[in-house]
């Protein structure tokens, strides 16, 4: 079960890190997410993630049960001992998988929120630029000066722009920044992770030592 929590776990980062970066990649990855997220595949996905958590909440009562019985004062079971870490293990890469999940569809979410603003602001240029050339039209009927209405057409087409560009900026800044933070949260959970690995395969080791000395001294004896 950790191996495939293991694989589980890099092809999630795998998929965060071409969302991140625009690459052909990032294309694919995303018109997979639209078709994974259609039809009955977030019942799939929910179900999945509901069986992941279910393990996770029994992992986590099988620790609080080895922690009772070391608690009460009994003998130190080197059996106990590593069946604990191998709980901590498995919670931890099951924790860190769902959170990965969580954090690969909320950046899909805020690409796709991306571009359908981007499709806005364009398809309001273009009406701008339509509503721009009907005054111009209306105006030259009304004998207006042609210096006049090239100006107010100059004008408002500098306005219309300065605005689009002003809220485009605003919102990509705003979307890069959530993606920076996202990027480190994400290395900062994959340093802990790598963190509480060496920890828990140094424990394991430690307890395999202590196994074989008591087992050794059983034989001995």
């Amino acid at each position: 079960m950790i191996q495939l929590l293991f694989t589980v776990i890099f092809v999630e980062m795998g998929l965060i890190v071409a969302l991140l970066f625009k690459t052909p990649l990032r294309r694919f990855v995303i018109i997979g997410l639209d078709r994974v997220k259609r039809g009955r595949g977030p019942v799939m996905v929910k179900t999945v993630g509901g069986t992941v958590f279910v393990v996770l909440l029994s992992t986590l009562q099988g620790m609080a049960v080895i922690q009772e019985n070391l608690s009460e004062g009994g003998l130190v079971n080197p059996t106990d001992q590593v069946l604990m870490a191998r709980h901590m293990l498995e919670a931890s890469l099951m924790g860190f998988l769902l959170f990965l999940a969580l954090m690969l569809d909320r950046l899909h979410h805020y690409i796709r929120e991306l571009r359908l603003l981007r499709k806005t602001i364009e398809t309001g240029k273009k009406q701008a630029s339509s509503f721009e050339d009907t005054r111009h039209v209306s105006s030259n009927d009304k004998n207006v000066p042609a210096e006049d209405v090239s100006a107010l057409k100059r004008k408002m087409k500098h306005q219309l722009e300065s605005e689009c560009d002003t809220y485009k900026a605003e919102e990509l800044r705003a979307a890069e920044a959530n993606a920076e933070a996202l990027n480190a949260q994400s290395e900062g959970f994959l340093e802990d992770h790598n963190q509480l690995i060496m920890e828990n395969n140094q424990k394991l080791w430690n307890q395999l030592h202590l196994y074989d000395q008591i087992s050794s001294l059983h034989h001995y004896e």
